[in-house]
């Protein structure tokens, strides 16, 4: 017999590869096309079901307004600090109080050079102010809140007006010092007599954005509102409030409402009473109560949701952009491919080092493309209609199963 030469060999070797390498391509694409080889992991997921709108803000506000409103305002308590009913909140500027006020810092000066060269005026009282005096400025330069400052720097005001009081008394009648703290008193009575106090109408949050609608959107005329209402109002989405200099206002402090229009399926489904999620556009979820559904037509609903969350920067907006979550729910989270109905039942198709099992599984919450499943209880089973065997035999889903998409359930236990 001819040996067979080297290069025939070879030859035979290459074509017996390539038959080789033709035989698992068609083979891979025939195990493809029965069965896709995508795999999903199973995770610790939560699904929304949400919907993005626009909302007016609506709150239970009253606005206060003095008669020398010209002048300016002079904050007594700052924007978004609490008051009680009849407390002072603002107060508006003398007509000629930077007048006075650099009257009384000039005299101040002056009795503090007279009582610091006379030294028989530092009786045991005097003495007692002094060191409260220095004790204040020396805290003073720790003091980091502005309000606590602005209180240290008025106790300090108090006390050098008490020590120079004092300072008078012990003087003689008639003397420099004693003109210049009657001098002082009566530019301070002017200064307090010109000024004019605001008070709290009722107890809650002081606000001085006014926009002017307090009296327009209030929880009294739900049933006036519309979409045409609300869109004639021309408001700017997202605008802030733009401060007053002529008035404030006090806002109830426990809730809010916001009015939206809604043409979703979950909408026109709504009903009084329903508690959702409204996600604003700080990213904080805050829940809510549907308290008022109108039909606006035939595709649209205003709902007015009542909100007792986040109320102090609900403050800064009349119109906000928002997201109403009609529900969530956090689970097992898989891909509705994953998921394939058999005889009204839902299956996925685990795969565990290449041995794949029909995974029978209860839908909790179903998205657009993922779905929170969970494992069926036994009565549950019982109830679908599985013998004792079968439900002895029951697989259940765990975290991390790898899963199959578009799985094929033939010939799979």
């Amino acid at each position: 017999m001819k040996e067979i030469s080297s290069s025939k060999k070879k030859k035979i070797m290459i074509y017996i590869t390539l038959a080789a390498i033709s035989i698992y391509v068609v083979y891979a694409i025939y195990l493809l096309v029965k069965q896709p080889t995508d795999i999903f992991t199973v995770e610790e997921g939560k699904l929304y079901q949400e919907e993005t709108d626009i909302g007016y803000v609506i709150r239970n506000e009253k606005v206060v307004k003095g008669q020398n409103y010209k002048n300016g305002i002079r904050q007594i308590k700052s924007e978004g600090e609490r008051a009680a009913k009849e407390e002072n909140i603002f107060r508006y500027y003398s007509s000629n109080e930077e007048t006075l006020k650099k009257k009384i810092e000039d005299l101040d000066k002056k009795i503090q050079e007279v009582m610091l060269n006379d030294t028989s005026l530092f009786t045991s009282d005097m003495k007692l102010l002094e060191n409260q005096i220095d004790e204040k400025v020396q805290d003073i330069n720790q003091i980091q809140d502005s309000m606590k400052l602005a209180e240290y720097k008025k106790e300090i005001n108090n006390l050098v007006t008490k020590k120079a009081q004092i300072a008078g008394d012990s003087s003689p009648k008639g003397s420099y010092l004693n003109q210049l703290i009657e001098e002082r008193k009566g530019y301070e009575s002017q200064l307090n007599s010109g000024a004019e106090y605001v008070k709290a109408p009722m107890s809650g949050i002081v606000s001085y954005k006014v926009d002017g609608l307090e009296e327009v959107l209030t929880p009294d005329n739900f049933s006036s509102l519309s979409k045409e209402y609300l869109e004639k109002l021309d408001l700017k989405t997202g605008k802030l409030v733009a401060t007053s200099e002529e008035s404030g206002k006090v806002i109830d402090n426990f809730s809010c409402y916001i009015v939206t229009v809604s043409s979703s399926e979950e909408a026109k489904n709504a009903q009084v009473g329903k508690k959702i999620k409204i996600r604003l556009s700080n990213n904080a979820e805050i829940p809510a109560e549907i308290t008022n559904l109108m039909k606006e037509n035939e595709e649209e609903v205003v709902i007015i949701l009542k909100v007792e969350k986040q109320i102090e920067e609900l403050i800064n907006y009349r119109k906000i952009s928002l997201n109403l979550i009609w529900w969530d729910d956090s689970g097992l989270k898989v891909p509705n491919q994953a998921i394939v109905k058999e005889n009204d039942l839902d299956y996925v198709v685990r795969n565990r080092a290449g041995y794949l099992s029909k995974i029978l599984v209860k839908i909790k919450k179903k998205g657009e493309k993922y779905s929170i499943v969970e494992t069926y209880s036994n009565e549950e089973l019982k109830e679908l209609g599985l013998s004792n065997e079968q439900i002895v035999k029951y697989k259940k889903i765990a975290l991390y199963d790898e899963i199959l998409l578009n799985p094929n359930l033939e010939n799979i236990e």
